[in-house]
């Protein structure tokens, strides 16, 4: 079955996002740069293309008025035990990430602390703040607060305790379960709908760059709600790559070339992780299959061979037509040209009906069909929505 036709658009569609990709590319060439560390776990790099509504700000230097709460340094030094190593959870090049516990509160958090020497100045960190504290879906790590205190700059986000998608699909410890079919899909749907919010809804448009296993991170029931992020802040101003081996689309590898089509592609490599079971590069392979996307090309072109790309911990506990959907929606994410492969908006509605087994199915077609009624019963004649 080809997923092609499911996504036809409407000229005016056409129209409206080729304008969005303009601004993605105009916004992207004067963004303040990426982390270039293969970050882990919570300590995930995102650049945003600009902040949503706040663009004259970044424009003058003025700092801007944050709607976000503002923690003092001594609050999160108590919060992570005067940053302790065995704290950390999280390392890159130019941050580490720790689980603290707020003494007002008691609610676990990962602060996010920023090298001195790779850190944003003060003004250019307050607005990417104000920047993140526009960004809400349930599928992002939330930003629970900041703190900016002389040449300190720290951002603190919900703690998620299960870890990420990475801890639960590789190199699992004895008697650790691999994730079932039904919640891997769930996953995609995740990513999906989280880069569907930050590509589709956010104006302008923001970019991930650097989506990948460790930076999805999974509720406390590990039943499918994954979470994209830590979204944002550029740690460092730099003109090299953002991405990780494995993820990055060819584009962007090459040249830099930087849209939201390039979290397309990283998001097809992680579909071909939660499907396949393998990491998207894995160095301890021969040659011909340390990249994931390169040792799975020949079989994303024969429907014959889609079996051969499951992971073997699932045997034969998948729908065949639900594989069948999963990796011709990976395939076409997975387009070498950019502008070949399609919208996450698309993308996530394609993964929809692959969340749950076919038994349950009447009951949330139902449940979609009631939603739809009811919605179209209360919207104004004329509006529409992406």
């Amino acid at each position: 079955m080809n997923c092609l036709s499911c996504f036809s658009s409407s000229e005016k569609e056409g129209e409206r996002e080729r304008g969005r990709e303009k601004d993605e590319r105009n916004a992207a060439t004067t963004s303040a740069g990426t982390n270039t560390d293969g970050s882990s776990s919570t300590d995930a790099p995102a650049s945003s293309s600009a902040p949503p509504g706040n663009s004259s700000a970044q424009a003058s230097n003025t700092v801007p008025n944050i709607a976000m709460q503002k923690f003092t340094f001594q609050e999160l030094e108590i919060a992570t035990k005067l940053f302790l190593d065995e704290c950390v959870i999280g390392e890159g090049g130019f941050s580490k990430v720790y689980k603290g516990t707020l003494e007002r509160t008691g609610q676990d958090v990962a602060v996010k602390k920023l090298n001195l020497d790779g850190a944003q100045g003060s003004t250019e960190f307050l607005n990417e703040v104000s920047m993140l504290s526009h960004l809400q879906h349930s599928n992002l790590v939330n930003l629970v607060g900041y703190c900016s205190e002389g040449d300190q700059n720290l951002l603190v986000y919900e703690y998620m305790p299960s870890g990420s998608v990475e801890d639960h699909l590789f190199d699992l410890k004895t008697g650790q379960q691999p994730l079932d079919w039904f919640t891997r899909m769930r996953i995609a749907h995740g990513v999906a709908e989280g880069l569907k919010y930050l590509h589709h809804k956010v104006d302008p448009p923001v970019i991930f760059r650097d989506l990948k296993a460790s930076n999805i991170l999974l509720d406390r029931n590990i039943n499918g709600l994954a979470k994209i992020g830590p979204v944002g802040n550029n740690t460092k101003v730099s003109t090299m790559i953002a991405g990780t081996d494995g993820y990055c689309a060819p584009e962007y590898e090459t040249s830099g070339q930087l849209t939201v089509k390039s979290d397309v592609y990283s998001f097809g490599v992680v579909l071909l992780e939660l499907i396949s079971g393998r990491r998207a590069f894995d160095d301890a392979k021969p040659i011909n299959e340390k990249s994931l996307a390169v040792w799975a090309k020949p079989m994303l072109r024969d429907e014959t061979r889609y079996r051969d790309l499951i992971d073997p911990s699932i045997k034969t506990d998948y729908p065949p037509e639900g594989l069948n959907r999963a990796v011709e929606i990976a395939a076409m994410c997975l387009q070498q040209t950019a502008t070949d492969r399609p919208r996450m908006c698309d993308m996530a509605r394609a993964l929809e009906p692959l969340i749950v087994p076919d038994v349950e199915k009447p009951f949330l077609e139902n449940l979609m069909r009631n939603e739809m009624s009811a919605s179209e019963g209360s919207s104004p004649s004329g509006s529409h929505n992406e």
